[in-house]
């Protein structure tokens, strides 16, 4: 089942956005968060191991991004906090092994991205 990400906007620097990735069923597997800022590769942001006991972040969004998981409701939820304009990109959700092993390199079922733009 394709993942579906959403949430994405126009926000001030030091404004909050949350970001949501459905389905999320099957929690036998990890969920990754990606961005891919314009003239840039595609970056690995975060990730939530199937159990949820498992999160990761890159440096760059550490105490500001948090991650988390509902497998009730089959989402997996991306708070950010203290936008920066750097954080300007789409952001996408993907599948990745069960352990967030390897994440930034073994993502799969990538869904459609949302926009965040951070400015003003």
């Amino acid at each position: 089942v394709q993942l579906q990400a959403c949430g994405g906007g126009l926000v001030q620097p030091g404004g909050s956005l949350r970001l949501s990735c459905s389905p999320s069923a099957l929690d036998y597997y990890g969920i990754g968060w990606f961005r891919q800022a314009p003239g840039k590769e595609r970056e690995g942001v975060s990730c939530i191991s199937s159990s949820g006991v498992s999160i990761y972040y890159a440096d760059s969004v550490k105490g500001r991004f948090t991650i988390s998981r509902d497998n009730g409701k089959n989402a997996v939820s991306l708070q950010m906090n203290n936008l920066k304009p750097e954080d300007t990109a789409i952001y996408y959700c993907a599948r990745v092994p069960r352990l967030c092993t390897k994440w930034e390199t073994s993502a799969f079922n990538w869904g459609q991205g949302t926009q965040v733009t951070v400015s003003g």
